[in-house]
């Protein structure tokens, strides 16, 4: 499968549940100053699992204008020209996990409860399924309960969970929790009848 096609649909208009409506569309290198806000308006304890500081403006700076959708596929889900949020889907280019992609998913504080985070979870899996991974995986920490509630109703269930073996940046323990999808390519669909 191509990561073009699968990137047809975009920019994508939708609506939160509340009626809002919003565009999903891939990063692009216009996109650094609202990327920058959006990350410092949702608290560090939810951007715990970034292994870079998306607060600093070099961090932010480096992944718009080095877009490589190959390995870290970013979506942004816009209010007019306000990030609402993100979700990322980072590809292995080779190894024994090649067919597992790993996503992170992020909402702005004034973006909850209204089905964002679900909405672009949707949309990264079925882009995940058109580039031919078989599984994916997401790691959160045990108080991203909002997130966790989503991608469970999107199919996702809990790998494991480990209590307090993550540290934030003040060294206070969180617990991890791995959930994971199985999809089915296309391919594996043309296999069945």
């Amino acid at each position: 499968m191509s990561l073009e096609y699968a990137l047809e649909k975009f920019p994508l208009p939708v609506k939160l549940k509340n009626g809002t409506p919003c565009m999903i569309r891939p990063l692009t290198k216009r996109d650094e100053a609202r990327l920058q806000r959006f990350f410092q308006g949702v608290p560090e304890v939810e951007r715990l699992f970034i292994k870079k500081r998306p607060t600093e403006r070099r961090v932010v700076r480096e992944w718009c204008r080095k877009v490589d959708f190959e390995k870290n596929l970013v979506l942004l889900m816009l209010h007019g020209p306000t990030v609402a949020g993100e979700v990322t889907l980072h590809q292995r280019q080779g190894g024994w996990k090649r067919h597992i992609g790993v996503i992170t998913v992020l909402t702005h504080p004034d973006y909850r409860g209204v089905d964002a985070a679900k909405l672009l979870v949707d949309q990264i899996v079925q882009v995940a399924a058109h580039l031919g991974l078989r599984k994916l995986e997401a790691e959160l920490n045990g108080e991203r309960k909002v997130a966790i509630r989503a991608m469970e109703q999107l199919g996702f269930t809990q790998l494991f969970r480990l209590s307090d073996y993550v540290l934030d940046m003040e060294s206070k323990p969180h617990d991890y929790v791995v959930m994971t999808l199985n999809l089915r390519t296309d391919e594996e669909y043309a296999g069945v009848g």
